[in-house]
């Protein structure tokens, strides 16, 4: 975990958490006219179970628009194609997630252009600069890259939570390489084909022998002597597949400069509408679970 200071922004990888509610909560779980609401249910307890366990004063959810139109898919078409299209009983109920956030009053954000991965990178590298740690709340091992010194990695789902010391022991890399480490092993998630006989413990050797893509590419002579299987072939296959490495990593790598309007007091958690929130879960006929928590969230 990560050293004290501050406290920590939290951006929170919605989509994850969205999915996993939509396959844990049963489809039986519908509004008024019959819709399907199990996946908005469940992310309301997420989010209310977060906010009462941490009690963050700024928090910034992202999502993601569509798995189609990222800047990824304009250079690589065939990114993230091997994922079944969301069921039209999910799609919906994005947008009232959405507007769940606000009615809690975290802000939210999307992009049609961007990754919720890319919105994360860019709140925490400006609010690095600006002198604030963040807590990034997700399962997804691409967002490792983002943690740096104070910084946490929350898997909360899973109940598990690494400091920056702690991402290389979780994931085989320092989160500096993830990226240049999800470009030589490829990532079978988002589509991305790798280097060809690299797997995560010679791509994890590589990066701790030589550091970066760069550095690899530079000493391919001095490959052969790594202690690792085939390692006297391996400089031969990275030289070969050297273009889909770099095109890879352009892939891999979290856009963190996308434009972004906000500052850290559009961040700040406001107290939840109840009124509004009150309508709103009458309208998808939810109990009275989620009310007595946004409750308790507004009297903090």
């Amino acid at each position: 975990m990560s050293r004290a200071g501050g406290p920590a922004v939290h951006l929170v990888d919605a989509s994850y958490f969205v999915f996993r509610a939509y396959y844990s909560v049963g489809l039986e779980m519908t509004d008024g006219d019959g819709q399907p609401v199990n996946a908005l249910y469940g992310f309301g307890r997420f989010l209310g179970d977060l906010l009462e366990e941490a009690r963050p004063e700024h928090v910034a959810v992202a999502f993601d628009e569509s798995l189609a139109t990222s800047f990824r898919n304009q250079i690589y078409p065939a990114y993230k194609q091997n994922r079944e299209p969301a069921p039209p009983e999910l799609k919906r109920q994005f947008g009232l997630c959405r507007e769940l956030c606000r009615l809690l009053g975290l802000a939210e954000f999307g992009s049609p252009t961007h990754e919720a991965d890319d919105i994360i990178g860019t709140l925490a590298t400006r609010l690095r600069a600006a002198g604030h740690r963040t807590v990034v709340v997700t399962r997804d091992k691409d967002l490792a890259q983002l943690i740096r010194d104070g910084d946490d990695y929350w898997d909360f789902a899973g109940e598990r939570r690494f400091g920056y010391a702690d991402i290389e022991g979780q994931f085989g890399v320092r989160p500096e390489r993830m990226a240049d480490y999800l470009a030589l092993t490829g990532d079978t998630v988002d589509n991305i084909p790798g280097v060809p006989g690299v797997g995560p413990k010679t791509a994890a050797a590589l990066l701790t022998a030589f550091g970066s893509l760069e550095e690899i590419y530079a000493g391919l002579d001095r490959v052969g002597a790594l202690p690792v299987r085939g390692a006297a072939k391996l400089a031969d296959k990275l030289a070969q597949h050297r273009e889909a490495a770099y095109f890879a990593r352009r892939l891999t790598a979290i856009a963190c400069d996308m434009p972004l309007e906000f500052d850290l007091d559009s961040l700040r958690r406001r107290k939840p509408d109840l009124a509004a929130l009150g309508e709103f879960y009458d309208r998808h006929r939810f109990g009275a679970a989620l009310r007595r928590q946004a409750e308790r969230l507004a009297a903090r």
